[in-house]
């Protein structure tokens, strides 16, 4: 990555269901660097849609990543739940790459009332088991789950850079919304936001600066943290000191707005950043 690209998680609102291409073209009338394909309910995208996307990233040089499925839960009391989970993250890296997407993401488990360390040697097992499955296809997209927003998930960001220091594919996607509303409204001023990316960068070195896959948005939280996404100006998310650090950290990479008025929130973002 040679800086930090703006993308919209799923094609703009302006779309108004008219397809990928008309998805696009909007992104590129906004000037806006790419798109997060969603796939919430399952791995799908005919033949069309996928030559339109990876078009949109081979030829006019835009980003892509992927969102897997929502029913993922690799620490699932269910051995068949965990491995249809697997399938679904593999699914999505495959298609990943037939679309030229930079990397893919995931809402990795759920702690299911066990033990962070018991949870944690049981994720590991399943992401063992994705990561050699795609070497052994000649896969090389990266994997990333995604830190959480409940209290309920599995998926501190002390838990997935631990993750991510055991496979050589593997890196976080840092959803910073979700880490505000998991802690109940912190980390959310410049040098929390700074400590954060303190903390990634002793851990898994300045490389993952150069190769960084970031959500954002407004947020609402309770006491049991993430409850719903808001419009960024109609939230507490301290959006303007965070872009302050990435400008400071020379963050290169995706940072990817899950915002409800997508397009919008995503143009503000980008161009706050550039002011900087």
């Amino acid at each position: 990555m040679n800086k930090l690209h703006f993308l919209t998680a799923g094609l703009p609102l302006a779309t108004e269901g008219k397809g990928y291409k008309k998805g696009i073209d909007l992104i590129n009338q906004m000037d806006l660097d790419g798109l997060e394909v969603e796939f919430v309910h399952g791995v799908k995208m005919n033949e069309s849609n996928q030559t339109l996307v990876k078009q949109f990233s081979q030829l006019q040089d835009k980003k892509i990543t992927c969102h897997g499925p929502y029913y993922i839960n690799l620490n699932s009391q269910e051995e068949e739940k965990i491995e249809a989970s697997v399938n679904r993250i593999l699914e999505t890296a495959r298609m990943g790459e037939k679309i030229g997407a930079y990397s893919i993401t995931f809402h990795a488990a759920f702690y299911m009332k066990q033990s962070i360390d018991e949870v944690y040697k049981t994720v590991y097992k399943s992401m063992e088991k994705i990561c050699s499955i795609l070497e052994a296809e000649n896969n090389n997209i990266w994997v990333r789950p995604e830190t959480t927003g409940k209290g309920t998930q599995w998926g501190t960001l002390e838990e997935i850079v631990q993750l991510s220091k055991e496979f050589k594919n593997v890196l976080p996607c840092v959803d910073f919304a979700h880490i505000h509303a998991r802690n109940n409204g912190i980390y959310n001023t410049y040098d929390e936001f700074s400590k954060m990316f303190e903390y990634m960068g002793k851990e898994l070195g300045d490389d993952i600066f150069n190769n960084f896959h970031a959500h954002l948005a407004g947020i609402e939280y309770g006491a049991k943290g993430e409850k719903n996404h808001l419009i960024l100006e109609e939230s507490d998310m301290n959006y303007k000191d965070l872009l302050k650090v990435f400008k400071e950290y020379n963050v290169k990479g995706v940072l990817v707005c899950e915002s409800p008025n997508i397009e919008e929130d995503t143009k503000l973002l980008k161009d706050y950043y550039l002011s900087l």
